[in-house]
């Protein structure tokens, strides 16, 4: 057994690797919109990313369906996340319904449902038919990539984060790793989209820790979907029999365990849900490729055996990244609450939006710190408030206005809690994104008092 518990590093010099206004840590989805909302606004950026990819979550992770943008028939997520999706459309490689499929007619939901586009959050079945975009990975990164070198982005790849640079309760950058050793990038305004508030954290904002099911998504290939959707509506009880048991093989999954892409005969699984581990933990996140992979041969094994139209299929892959929902979440200038999503609580400085919850200006910003701002599902919010507000398009929009924000105190020459939510929301707005300043009709709203708007 080793006894030794630490070792002592001799303090040394870093050197800077670059300086931009503005860096963005963290290549997932909000970070690539962080990074472009804040170029398009006059920031030189630089943009780090650990992977060799960028998308995170949408890409490496392999989440193949943008959803939760969605109020009745108001579409409330817009913005850059629209971007993506008219440029993968144009190759074949984004797939959503027309207006007039957006219903509950039993062809449209027989049409449309194992694409991903129905409403789950309504309290009965069938669910109708919705707004939500299914689409291929590697068009996610491909897209991703087109924008961040048309917008001049300074991206460096392959970057892990270390720590950050703080000075007075400022930061000032961040010091990264790779194969070339240990280096500054320094910046004059930090966005935060790792999605596990690592810089944040390392800077010492405060926060709580949060736990959620991870997955190891993944993908089969030569699936027959028309045979396989004749069976689960000509043969609904025939079907549910398999499908049970498919299900229990997973041992946790949503309501459809398989979903279509654009490319033909490859269907996409968000599954095996597996709870109790720790997404920060490499030993969790290492038992938890042993688990999934475990899990998804012997559903797949079953599924090619008994469901028609999975007879000749095969393992296309596994997902680059583990499927993390929920670790660190930071407690900053306001945290969202459970009570807030649900009640679909408008604020007075709300920068975006998701489904019909929004966003404050104070739920992306640290205390105690200044020049950070976050984006992303480790925003400021209870553990039950995110698991309910931290898909993908909400993230983008929030990356959207933090770049907006990080420019604003740029041109301001001010700190980011000097930015006004007035003109982070005209600014959104101008770029073709709802920061939900008009609130839908089934909002809650209740004006903040002057104290509630007081930062810390």
């Amino acid at each position: 057994m080793n006894s030794i518990k630490t070792v002592r590093q001799a303090s040394r010099e870093v050197p800077v690797a670059c300086k931009s206004d503005v860096v963005v840590v963290g290549g997932g989805s909000a970070g690539v919109t962080a990074a472009v909302s804040a170029a398009r606004n006059g920031a030189s950026v630089t943009l780090l990313e650990r992977y060799h990819h960028l998308g995170g979550m949408a890409s490496g992770g392999m989440v193949l369906v943008l959803d939760d943008m969605v109020n009745g028939k108001e579409i409330t997520v817009s913005g850059i996340v629209d971007e993506f999706v008219q440029r993968m459309a144009k190759t074949g490689d984004a797939v959503f319904p027309p207006p007039e499929d957006r219903n509950g007619e039993l062809a449209n939901r027989r049409k449309w449902s194992r694409w991903g586009a129905y409403d789950f959050h309504q309290p009965k079945k069938p669910f109708p038919i919705l707004y939500a975009v299914a689409f291929d990975p590697d068009a996610w990164k491909r897209t991703s990539l087109d924008l961040v070198q048309e917008n001049n982005i300074n991206l460096r790849l392959h970057s892990w984060f270390s720590e950050a640079i703080v000075e007075d309760n400022q930061v000032k950058g961040v010091i990264c790793q790779n194969n070339s050793g240990r280096h500054a990038v320094l910046g004059d305004i930090i966005i935060d989209t790792t999605g596990d508030l690592n810089v944040a954290t390392s800077a010492g904002a405060p926060f709580i820790d949060g736990k959620f099911i991870v997955t190891t998504v993944f993908r089969l290939m030569n699936v027959d979907t028309d045979e396989a959707e004749r069976f689960e509506f000509d043969n609904p009880e025939e079907y549910y029999k398999v499908d049970r048991e498919i299900r229990r093989l997973i041992g946790g999954c949503w309501d459809h365990w398989w979903l279509k892409t654009p490319l033909p005969g490859v269907v996409w699984c968000n599954c095996p849900h597996m709870p109790g581990y720790d997404g920060i933990s490499s030993e969790d996140l290492t038992a938890a490729e042993y688990e999934g992979r475990g899990r998804m041969m012997r559903a797949f094994q079953f599924a090619k055996e008994n469901l028609p139209g999975f007879q000749n299929s095969k393992i296309l892959g596994a997902a680059e990244q583990v499927g993390v929902r929920q670790t660190r979440l930071l407690q900053g200038e306001y945290v969202v609450t459970k009570e807030d999503v649900a009640e679909r609580r408008y604020f007075d400085d709300t920068v975006c939006r998701g489904r019909d919850y929004y966003t404050p200006y104070r739920a992306l910003l640290p205390k105690k710190l200044n020049q950070l701002i976050v984006a992303g599902r480790h925003y400021s919010a209870e553990p039950e408030a995110q698991r309910s507000s931290r898909e993908i398009p909400p993230c983008m929009a929030q990356g959207e206005a933090a770049g907006i924000a990080a420019a604003l105190a740029l041109n301001g020459n001010c700190s980011l809690k000097e930015v006004s939510a007035k003109a982070i929301q005209k600014q959104m707005r101008a770029q073709g994104a709802d920061p939900g300043d008009v609130p839908s009709a089934n909002a809650l709203i209740e004006h903040q008092s002057e104290e509630e708007m007081v930062y810390g």
